[in-house]
């Protein structure tokens, strides 16, 4: 028999212990330490191992798809695009067949399961997801790489924030380019909104009352082609106006900003010779402005969502540093006593209060969205100790993203 030819990114001892010389159909407890997981229908095999710490997906392929699978998500590791890395790959000849190793996406769900955790008429839960896939889907193009099939099966999510980031599961049908074509983006799109149309109709067919929104769901469905075309316009519209209104592109970039993408470069260009009209292009980088401004003053790298809220929360621990000093306290001193005096340890409380579910640094964005919410409430600031006792009780308003982690069970505790 044919010995296995394994290709491994993570070398390490249990990895390279397992039977890798037998189909994976035939890895079983307690020889292989398998975990059960819940997947969404999937084409091929897939099972989960625990050992070396971690937790790593295992999907058997026919050799060819998996070899570029493998370079595919490959490729999306080094342009740092949200999708899971791949760990290794490992060629069985005596059988015609690979198994494709990634690693597990910790704190991750699917869409399914949460779906199935919500009340049937929850459409601000379900927005938030449909931007995720939106946003992930046009990171993707500007990059040049085409889905192909793009679904809620083929889609993980994780926390940021008050923000759902979408990560890519499934590569099986994917290309990298070095640009796409108005074409190929159209057709991943459509491809998308008939694939989540399909998801949602199959997951509402299982909830008792759910089918009563099927016109709701669809329309909702629909609306990823707006949001997502709303977004690529934002970046890449190339907006004409007079000299004297330059004063606009400060307005630009503020927006992108906001939505947390850095600026690289602004260029103006006559539109014509002897007129003062301008045409504006800007170049956007990654969609971490935010994220990079915070780990730059305090040290913390956490996602683009989180330090949107994070860096609302060190502007009024600064403004409160000022007052109480009763002279100007600089940003980098602030960041500084705001982790150390602030942040490390109420996150870890708020990491226990909901039962060290996701990231320690994610409950501590939750806690202070629902003290905002709480206050907002009361018309007084309530402290601390009662945002943490709501989130403990699992008590928050249904209004905060937060609310998602009232039904979110996810499949790995970090």
């Amino acid at each position: 028999m044919a010995a296995p030819e394994l290709r491994l990114r993570a070398p390490a001892p249990g990895l390279l212990s397992l039977p890798w010389e037998r189909p994976l159909a035939e890895w079983v407890v307690p020889e292989v330490p398998l975990r059960d997981m819940a997947v969404g229908p999937s084409r091929h095999l897939v099972k989960f191992v625990e050992c070396d710490g971690a937790l790593w997906a295992l999907k058997e392929l026919p050799p060819r798809i998996a070899v570029r699978e493998y370079d595919v998500l490959s490729r999306l590791e080094e342009m740092r695009l949200d999708a899971v890395r791949p760990a290794g790959l490992v060629r069985q000849p005596a059988f015609d067949t690979a198994i494709l190793l990634t690693r597990y996406l910790v704190g991750s769900w699917q869409y399914r399961r949460l779906f199935l955790r919500l009340p049937p008429d929850a459409p601000k839960q379900r927005a938030r997801l449909l931007d995720g896939m939106a946003s992930l889907l046009v990171e993707l193009h500007r990059r040049g790489v085409f889905w192909g099939d793009c679904s809620l099966a083929n889609t993980l999510f994780t926390r940021d924030g008050q923000v759902l980031q979408a990560s890519l599961v499934d590569a099986e049908t994917s290309e990298v380019h070095a640009r796409l074509s108005d074409g190929q983006r159209q057709l991943d799109v459509d491809v998308t909104v008939e694939n989540v149309a399909a998801g949602l109709m199959d997951i509402a067919a299982r909830i008792d009352g759910a089918t009563a929104l099927r016109d709701q769901l669809i329309g909702e469905a629909l609306s990823l082609r707006t949001r997502y075309e709303g977004l690529w316009e934002l970046l890449h519209a190339e907006p004409i106006f007079g000299y004297a209104d330059r004063y606009r592109v400060e307005g630009r970039i503020r927006k992108l900003n906001e939505l947390g993408f850095a600026v690289d470069e602004v260029s103006l260009q006559p539109t014509s010779a002897g007129t003062d009209q301008l045409r504006l292009h800007v170049a956007v980088g990654d969609r971490r402005f935010h994220a990079t401004r915070l780990r730059e003053i305090a040290g913390l790298d956490v996602g683009e969502g989180q330090a949107t809220h994070l860096l609302g929360d060190l502007q009024a621990y600064q403004a409160r540093l000022c007052t109480e000093a009763g002279h100007d306290v600089d940003e980098r001193t602030a960041a500084q006593l705001w982790v150390m005096e602030l942040v490390r340890p109420t996150m870890h409380r708020a990491h226990a209060a909901v039962g060290h579910t996701g990231t320690a640094i994610q409950a501590y964005c939750d806690l202070l969205e629902v003290r905002w919410l709480l206050s907002e409430r009361a018309g007084r600031d309530v402290g601390t100790e009662r945002a943490l006792m709501a989130l403990a009780r699992r008590v928050v308003p249904t209004d905060s993203a937060a609310q998602l982690m009232v039904v979110e069970t996810p499949d790995v505790e970090p």
